[in-house]
């Protein structure tokens, strides 16, 4: 069964979901264009490792026929996992032994294996949406900052936690969560600190103290990314966003001043390579008005906090779940209807789980806690 009508498809965003979601309908035939507002190298620079799960994102991959592609490059001992306190004690480690269900592949490796499947003139590069109009049921045109403007049957907002999509179709805007991260890197950890790689294992390390937490992942590369992170006022964070590196990382130990030197030591060794950013979400349980030529997926349709591992997974179960979609009907409507049906539903139950994460992580005894479930489960 093919939807009818839906000749030209505008998927904005080209992220892992829009990727997948691409890809998807490039095998059931229908037209589409995906526009990114950077280069195609930009997901390469986006974010770390991903842990892929088997029940949400590794499904596309077996639909898309890239699962064997995606096995040659994951890492199964990065399902490593450490929990630590502050004082240096360790709650709870767990080494991978062979094939786990949340493997661990780099965001660049993975939306490589995805892209090289899809045909080159699918993608627009360099066009910011910058806003749409509606002359019919199926008839929307969009405007890019460039000037340029197309026309489309069917647009999917994959353009992340801000998205400008999301805004033609509610007026409800993400809330900060109360935590800040600031993300920093350790290159080739396996020569220039083989003490640190040793202490991190293969996988994550999460040293928990109440209102902090470093969090810490080996990536492909050899390097290791740690996410140092806070509850924190909203304004305060501007002040450490303003300050040079050497200032920073100053900061930073200070910060951590009563924390093991062990654990001290993943900010001693950082680089200048620096990223700092606000953790936002919207509502649990967020919907939006119904369109028959628009809907929303990944972070645009339901930002959440990091703390379950779900963003990427969701993203890419959303692609799934549109494909099915529209296998499932002839007309638009209902397939958009039954997609956002489905996604309400799981998208729920996940960002109630990172939220509950979220206030576990930065608890007091946030450490003895996360020890204990990973102990029960």
């Amino acid at each position: 069964m093919t939807v009818k009508n839906i000749e030209n498809i505008a998927i904005i965003g080209g992220g892992p979901g829009g990727l997948m979601l691409g890809l998807l309908l490039q095998q059931q035939g229908y037209n589409f264009t995906i526009f990114e507002k950077e280069s195609p190298e930009i997901n390469k620079n986006r974010g770390g490792s991903l842990d892929i799960h088997a029940d949400t994102g590794q499904l596309p991959l077996k639909e898309a026929g890239i699962y064997e592609a995606f096995k040659s490059l994951v890492r199964y001992e990065g399902e490593d996992t450490r929990v630590i306190g502050k004082d240096g004690t360790v709650h709870y480690e767990e080494d991978a032994e062979g094939i786990g269900e949340r493997p661990e592949i780099d965001r660049g490796e993975l939306c490589d294996i995805i892209k090289e499947q899809i045909e080159p003139d699918h993608f627009k590069y360099g066009y910011t949406f910058q806003s749409l109009i509606q002359h019919g049921p199926q008839d929307v045109e969009i405007n890019f900052s460039n000037g340029e403007t197309e026309r489309f049957d069917l647009i999917i907002g994959s353009d992340g936690a801000f998205s400008k999509v999301r805004d033609y179709l509610t007026d409800t805007e993400p809330s900060y969560t109360g935590i800040s991260m600031i993300e920093i890197n350790i290159p080739d950890v396996k020569h220039e600190h083989p003490e640190l790689l040793k202490y991190n294992k293969n996988g994550k390390m999460m040293a928990l103290g109440g209102n902090q937490a470093l969090l810490a992942q080996l990536n492909g590369d050899g390097s290791i990314k740690v996410y140092v992170s806070y509850r924190m006022d909203y304004q305060t964070f501007n002040d450490y966003k303003a300050m040079s590196i050497s200032e920073l990382q100053k900061q930073l130990l200070a910060d951590f001043s009563e924390w093991d030197q062990k654990l001290r030591y993943y900010i001693e060794a950082m680089n200048n390579e620096v990223l700092c950013r606000r953790i936002y979400k919207l509502p649990i349980g967020f919907k939006w008005q119904h369109h028959s030529a628009m809907t929303l997926m990944g972070d645009a349709a339901h930002l959440m906090s990091p703390f379950a591992g779900e963003g990427v997974n969701m993203a890419l179960y959303d692609a799934y779940l549109f494909a099915e979609s529209l296998k499932s009907h002839e007309d638009i409507d209902r397939a958009i209807k039954s997609y956002e049906s489905k996604i309400y539903q799981v998208s729920k139950v996940t960002a109630q789980e990172s939220q509950d994460n979220l206030e576990l992580m930065f608890s007091e005894d946030a450490a003895e806690q996360l020890a204990s479930f990973f102990k029960t489960t």
